[in-house]
């Protein structure tokens, strides 16, 4: 078996169309398909259901895109191993973020490239949480800002970064006067902008509503935290939205910010990196800048003057 073999084989996985794949990895199609039947015979199974095209893969090609995967992720992690033991950390840390750490990932990211100037960073911040976890064990990804989730962390190495809260922003008068907090029943009495529910922030928000036995209905929903603020800073609308987003986000003079409580809802953000094998320099390098960070300590500083605003 040859590692090309695997990248092939890979390649038309994810393509699912075998003249993309070969266009992909720089080969003709003849030769990608020869060497994808030679791997068929050395392990004498049927990896890809074949028709006049590709038709997706056997239960055997399934799981050896699994442990192929890995391989390809093990061989470039030792490539590049070698190469950050003659010249450093280098080549390309592929981050992804959920959007509400959008803001956020900029302050690990900032910690991560002052240490390692040399290496280049491509983030992927619309992301949904599950997309982001199933990335990172298809090794898609070198590490992802998420949030915890006992049974989603299992084998992955996590590092917690800060503990979020929720804030509601409104135009001040829909707010009452010089209040700090607000009840979760009476912010579902406003005219409000969400998340769209397929988001983990709307669905932590979601729940807290029907703890109290209410089902908002929210006049906007959008996949964008920045489309929130905007639809408050137009006057006719209170968003939800975790207070670490605010730390690099100026509100308008007419808007405010209040603590939902009752429940205070708290949600661990944390950096997630496979934990399979020695994993790459890259990665270790961005996880070893994160744990020294103090974030919890800096939003303390810098949002206590917000519900104040």
């Amino acid at each position: 078996m040859l590692f090309r073999q695997l990248e092939y084989f890979v390649a038309v996985a994810e393509e699912r169309h075998f003249a993309r794949a070969a266009e992909k990895c720089y080969v003709s199609q003849p030769a990608l398909s020869a060497a994808i039947a030679k791997l068929e015979r050395e392990l004498d199974v049927t990896l890809i259901k074949r028709g006049r095209s590709f038709e997706g893969l056997t239960p055997e090609g399934e799981r050896l895109l699994v442990w192929a995967k890995r391989i390809i992720a093990e061989h470039d992690a030792f490539r590049a191993e070698v190469r950050a033991m003659r010249s450093g950390v280098l080549g390309t840390l592929r981050l992804g973020a959920i959007p509400t750490a959008s803001t956020t990932s900029s302050l690990v990211l900032s910690a991560f490239c002052s240490a390692h100037p040399l290496a280049k960073v491509q983030l992927r911040s619309q992301l949904a949480t599950t997309d982001l976890y199933r990335r990172l064990r298809g090794f898609e990804l070198d590490a992802a800002i998420v949030p915890v989730g006992q049974e989603e962390t299992h084998g992955l190495d996590v590092v917690p970064l800060y503990v979020d809260r929720y804030v509601l922003i409104a135009p001040a008068d829909m707010l009452p006067t010089d209040a700090s907090t607000m009840r979760w029943p009476e912010a579902a009495q406003l005219p409000l902008a969400l998340l769209t529910p397929d988001m983990r922030v709307r669905q932590i928000i979601d729940k807290a509503f029907a703890g109290h036995g209410i089902t908002v209905s929210p006049h906007v929903e959008t996949d964008s935290v920045s489309t929130l603020l905007a639809q408050a800073t137009s006057g006719d609308r209170a968003c939800i939205v975790p207070q670490t987003w605010l730390w690099a986000n100026l509100m308008a003079a007419d808007l405010r910010a209040v603590e939902l409580v009752d429940p205070v809802l708290k949600t661990q953000i944390a950096v997630a990196a496979n934990s399979t094998g020695p994993g790459s320099p890259v990665a270790r390098a961005f996880v070893e800048s994160a744990q020294k960070l103090k974030l919890d300590e800096f939003f303390a500083k810098r949002l206590g003057s917000i519900y104040r605003h």
